[in-house]
């Protein structure tokens, strides 16, 4: 290796070293960065659910942990749950099925930690669940769940 060659990889090296100790410095760039709190936003989430059940799934379980770790931070204004059914079977099951739903939603919610006083459940069974081409919508086996947030 020429001199050349050596009073640049000395130089590079030295570079390399202060670019390395300025990220190590806690007085330095990196220490005057102000993070922003994490901002309190609604949260929406869609739980759904097998034919003819109301239990929480594995999936679901951890989307609405997910949801309530979110709302950790925030003041928790609101909590609304919409329990869903689809258009088989008789109306009045549809109905109690989805309430079935909205209580197991709430119930892990608050299992996560959110205020119970807060809720506003509702269940609307079949309504709404048949196309206008007459179809059974299956995607209506689910609890809509909207936590509303506002900074603490």
């Amino acid at each position: 290796m020429g001199p050349g060659l050596k009073t640049f990889g000395a130089l590079g090296l030295a570079a390399a070293a202060l670019v390395l100790a300025g990220c190590e410095t806690p007085g330095g760039a990196r220490g005057r960065i102000v993070q922003a709190p994490p901002a309190c936003e609604d949260v929406t989430v869609q739980i759904y659910f097998e034919a003819d059940s109301a239990e929480v799934t594995d999936e679901g379980r951890a989307i609405l942990a997910q949801a309530a770790s979110t709302a950790k931070t925030c003041k928790v204004d609101r909590v609304r749950v919409l329990g869903l059914a689809d258009a088989v079977g008789a109306p009045a099951a549809n109905m109690e099925l989805s309430k079935q739903r909205v209580a197991a939603v709430t119930k892990a919610l608050v299992a996560n930690g959110l205020p119970s006083g807060e809720f506003d459940l509702a269940a609307a069974g079949q309504a709404g669940a048949t196309a206008a081409d007459g179809e059974a919508r299956p995607l209506r086996r689910r609890a809509d769940v909207t936590i509303e947030l506002s900074a603490p």
